[in-house]
């Protein structure tokens, strides 16, 4: 007999092995030390701005965003797969134990990361609300995972209905309302707060009305969003180790690769170059990882105060950053077509390390004009020499042995 609690223990057991094995390689020794220093260095700064904390800080309103956002975002992660819909959409009405469990797994998880961002704002909080003690932080705290796991049921729910342009209405509304909810509870204001809260319940009586309406469930629809979300994680898991599972895509920023591509030489020895650079630009996710390093590693650069910490930093971010895209070495592994390229297979090789270095070098200069725009002149040349010569250090003595090998 079909038993869908079994099926979902079998399925959930196969999910976390094969995230494991991944993680095992994302959070390696250098991964580590990086974010150890990362974080220590966070929470020094931290602690050493809060003890400056101006009296009319924000604060209400910079928490109930971020709690907001995080009560409202609520994936939820039913580890369908496409032949289900061949082999389980017989066994729909059998199905309640399978997705109960879904429900309960995805809470688990996304608990996390509101306690996370709750024990993050928590010296803020009792800084900017001296006078408030720690049981009343709990209880709050409390009250927003009770307010999640509402709106985990409510977007359930709402993933029955088949328009889209309903869906997206719901949660805007839903966290626009959630949002609110949370500064008035953290400014103490609870006549606000009860009357958001009935305007929230209201709008979820509505959802639960319109999804009982629906003919059912929509596989589709919950196969597609699982299989994003697992390709996602997928494509970072892919920064670090090989990964036969991704699908990758391709975006055409033509007006991108244009002026970028238009200067490589038509010639054989720039057959890799052509390719990598092009991958890179228009293939998985290199480009937007590459700037969100960039972008998050100038604004630590911009908002710590000690010139040191400053230049420790930015190196870190440029070690990220060239570390990381190793992985294009491998972006075409797949490709038996590559194969057939009358160019010696060295040219591929040293076609990466050339991108590799040449973006070091891009963020290095992008991260010494920050310390310019500061007026931080002996930091500007110590970061402009010392990041070049550690990434041309790197590079040569680390990432040319270890694709050699590859």
């Amino acid at each position: 007999m079909f038993d869908s609690h079994e099926l979902y223990k079998k399925r959930l057991s196969s999910h976390v092995t094969n995230l494991s094995r991944y993680l095992k390689y994302m959070f390696n020794g250098h991964i580590a030390f990086a974010m150890l220093f990362f974080v220590a260095a966070t929470a020094y700064y931290y602690q050493q701005w809060l003890e400056q904390l101006p009296p009319n800080f924000p604060t209400g309103i910079i928490m109930g965003i971020v709690l907001g956002l995080l009560m409202s975002y609520n994936p939820i992660r039913t580890l369908l797969q496409e032949p289900d819909l061949v082999f389980l959409i017989a066994a729909e009405q059998r199905m309640g134990p399978y997705f109960r469990n879904s429900i309960i797994y995805s809470f688990i998880i996304q608990m996390y990361l509101v306690v996370l961002a709750a024990a993050a704002f928590g010296p803020l909080y009792f800084a900017s609300f001296s006078g408030r003690t720690g049981s009343v932080y709990l209880v709050m705290l409390l009250l927003f995972l009770v307010l999640k796991g509402m709106n985990m049921l409510t977007n359930w729910h709402m993933l029955k209905v088949r328009e889209k342009s309903l869906r997206t209405v719901d949660l805007t509304a839903r966290t626009l309302l959630n949002i609110v909810i949370a500064y008035f509870i953290i400014e103490g204001h609870a006549v606000f707060a009860i009357i958001s809260i009935v305007l929230l319940l209201l709008v979820i009586v509505y959802d639960f009305t319109v999804a009982v309406k629906q003919p059912g469930i929509s596989w589709e629809l919950l196969i597609e969003k699982d299989q994003m979300r697992l390709q996602s994680f997928y494509r970072i898991a892919n920064l670090f180790a090989d990964v036969p599972h991704l699908k990758n895509k391709v975006k055409k920023r033509e007006w991108l690769t244009r002026p970028i591509i238009s200067r490589v030489p038509f010639a054989q020895s720039a057959t890799y170059d052509y390719l990598y650079q092009l991958s890179f630009l228009r293939s998985g996710d290199y480009l937007g990882m590459y700037v969100r390093l960039v972008i998050i590693g100038g604004i630590f650069i911009w908002v710590i105060p000690n010139g040191w910490i400053k230049i420790l930093f930015a190196i870190l971010f440029i070690y990220l950053s060239v570390f990381q895209m190793m992985a294009l070495y491998h972006h075409h592994r797949t490709q038996m077509w590559l194969d057939l390229y009358p160019v010696k297979p060295d040219l591929k090789r040293a076609a990466v390390i050339a991108i590799i270095r040449k973006l070091g070098y891009v963020q290095t200069i992008v991260f010494t004009l920050l310390f310019l725009f500061q007026f931080e002149w002996l930091g500007s040349i110590i970061l402009f020499i010392g990041g070049l010569a550690f990434v041309w250090a790197y590079v040569t003595f680390y990432v040319q042995p270890k694709l050699g090998k590859m």
